[in-house]
């Protein structure tokens, strides 16, 4: 007869009050460790009040130098467009508003501001292109001061974030991506996965024609001539039909070999 005794009630017992002690312990580190990255996160968010009010005036005046802050902004959790976007009223302060105190003006109103100027390069030039154009050619007309209020120094960065400030007054813009390129794009069409592979295409080559498309992207020939008319119709890409066989040009493209 085997004298093996089973397992007891009191073997189950200490099982789960072992458990209890293991999660309350981990629950105990966890929160630990929350209150520890919360310090550290106030203490770098106060160093970086310090740093606006120590170069607040080249945050305002060079580009560069803005763009680099906003990016120190962003990888603590802090985002000095959506949080000046509140102003008080009646003495009042809003979310955020100790950037409109160090900057001397709303953070938000210099990107409203350039975004005004965005929105008139790209409707002045959506005969020329359709309504996309590159973020590099309309930081150079704001530079050039092809808008009303004259140059305006600026980054890449500030006309995205511009473009990005617009979009909660449903305006249509959109940053989008062709061929590894930022766009803007000024119209509330989508375009479809046959139109950006081929204007992809002419970032790359310059141009394209339907037999290009065919040898390049292994289409038939029907499909390569439709999108080609369809990207035509929408004023997206330039022909030249002076050649052997219609080349197909973007306007971004070209305004890129001019520069």
């Amino acid at each position: 007869m085997s004298t093996r005794r089973g397992v007891g009630l009191s073997a189950f017992q200490n099982r789960t009050s072992l458990s209890t002690q293991y999660a309350q312990h981990g629950a105990t580190l966890r929160t630990t460790h929350l209150t520890s990255l919360s310090t550290q996160l106030t203490v770098f968010q106060s160093l970086l009040q310090t740093f606006a009010r120590e170069h607040a005036s080249t945050i305002k005046s060079d580009p560069s130098f803005r763009a680099e802050f906003a990016r120190m902004c962003n990888a603590i959790g802090v985002d000095p467009l959506a949080g000046s976007n509140v102003k008080g009223h009646g003495g009042g302060k809003g979310k955020g508003s100790w950037w409109a105190q160090l900057l001397g003006e709303d953070v938000n109103d210099f990107y409203f501001g350039l975004g005004v100027r965005v929105v008139e390069v790209c409707r002045g030039t959506r005969g020329e292109n359709g309504g996309l154009i590159g973020v590099g050619e309309v930081r150079e007309r704001v530079r050039k001061g092809r808008v009303v209020g004259g140059g305006m120094e600026v980054t890449d960065d500030d006309i995205v974030r511009a473009v990005k400030s617009l979009k909660p007054l449903g305006s249509g813009f959109a940053i989008i991506e062709v061929g590894g390129r930022p766009m803007i794009r000024s119209i509330p069409k989508e375009l479809n996965t046959d139109q950006s592979a081929v204007l992809a295409a002419i970032q790359v080559l310059g141009y394209v024609t339907v037999s290009m498309l065919q040898d390049n992207l292994n289409w038939e020939r029907p499909r390569a001539e439709t999108v080609c008319k369809d990207l035509l119709a929408d004023s997206l890409v330039w022909v030249d039909e002076q050649c052997e066989e219609t080349e197909y040009w973007s306007p971004a493209s070209i305004h890129d070999m001019e520069g």
